[in-house]
């Protein structure tokens, strides 16, 4: 076999866990600006360290989750680590690359097909490079490989309508932007995180141009294995903070708003509601220390099966509202959930789950 999962809920056979080790800085250029909303935050510097000891920390927590998970039975992959932080130029534009921690964000599993999406952020641009020997064995053992095209991410790629209109003194204007760049137009990027699977059905977050070119592309790609849920806007880009599917019939909702965005058929399904966000579970932070995801973030958990979860044990009440609906919670500890932009949702791929094929759950 080679890969098989088709939702996000069935027994966890194999998985990925990413790789913190190394992640150092942020490159705080148009692409990473417009991904996290974030122009007026050091406005005046194109790099920002990140302290050692966080990173140490983060290893030290994606490791616990890594072993959690091999003591659940799953058989627990890794990407190739970093060896160094190495500097990356296209025509359009340079970066250094990142370590593949968040590896949910650019590989999406439909079946026995991994498709690597097109890439939003432009240090991320070769990160599935890291994750290459592992997609070459799943190959081997028969699974399709797929590739979205790749968008050369020069200036005028980006959808910048949206951003205008939250931040129009900040945003770049059209005069700004670099003359010699691409001259494609806004372009395909679409991460493998905007979506979620439900068997036969696939929700998909577009919230901008370039995503919605994404959505059509997997539309077409996949024709009629798959029935794809189009959701406007539901969130800026990833929505695994804003609802999971924990098993068939029972959603983990940051709200009662977000079924306003669900098709008609999630509407009858249960919905346990994540606790109202307590600041005092989330480590104090300094000046120069930038937060990338909400408060709602500890609601990225990752099924084993259809009553096992792993959830952060530093959101103690996420935990027990989990338990008192009837799940197994397995606690992991995840300290630094805010300043690297995933849980434990992003920090995995599941590869293979229980199943045979994708079913209908929609009716």
């Amino acid at each position: 076999m080679g890969v098989n999962s088709y939702d996000e809920w069935s027994p966890l056979r194999e998985v990925i866990v990413g790789l913190p080790a190394g992640y150092a800085e942020h490159e705080l250029d148009l692409s990473f600006r417009l991904f996290f909303e974030a122009f007026d935050e050091f406005p005046d510097r194109h790099t920002l360290e990140i302290a050692a000891r966080y990173t140490e920390e983060l290893c030290e927590d994606v490791e616990e989750l890594a072993g959690a998970l091999a003591d659940a039975g799953v058989d627990v992959h890794r990407p190739r680590a970093r060896p160094a932080p190495v500097e990356v130029r296209t025509p359009w534009w340079r970066s250094t690359t990142t370590p593949a921690l968040n590896i949910r964000d650019q590989a999406l599993i439909m079946g026995n097909e991994i498709v690597e999406t097109a890439p939003q952020v432009r240090a991320r641009y070769f990160e599935n490079e890291l994750l290459k020997p592992l997609f070459a064995h799943y190959f081997d053992r028969g699974a399709r490989w797929t590739a979205m095209p790749r968008p050369s991410m020069s200036d005028r790629s980006f959808d910048l309508s949206h951003a205008r209109t939250r931040d129009p003194g900040l945003v770049p204007t059209d005069d700004d932007l670099a003359a010699d760049d691409a001259g494609a137009g806004v372009e395909m990027m679409l991460d493998a995180a905007q979506c979620l699977r439900f068997g036969r059905d696939i929700l998909v977050n577009v919230a901008t141009a370039h995503h919605a070119l994404g959505a059509r592309w997997l539309q077409r790609h996949f024709g009629d294995v798959f029935r794809f849920h189009v959701m406007h806007r539901l969130d800026n880009n990833h929505i695994d903070t804003q609802l999971l599917p924990l098993r068939p019939g029972t959603l983990l909702l940051r709200g009662p708003q977000v079924l306003d965005h669900l098709p008609a058929p999630l509407h009858s399904w249960d919905r346990i509601y994540a606790p109202e966000p307590d600041f005092g579970e989330f480590p104090d932070y300094g000046p120069l220390d930038l937060t990338l995801t909400g408060p709602y973030i500890d609601m990225n958990v990752l099924s084993v099966d259809e009553r096992t979860v792993i959830a952060n044990s530093q959101a103690p009440r996420l935990v027990k509202t989990l338990e008192a609906h009837g799940f197994n919670v397995i606690p992991v500890r995840h300290r630094h959930r805010r300043l690297f932009g995933g849980g434990f949702h992003c920090f995995t791929l599941d590869t293979v789950r229980a199943g045979s094929g994708p079913e209908d759950h929609f009716g």
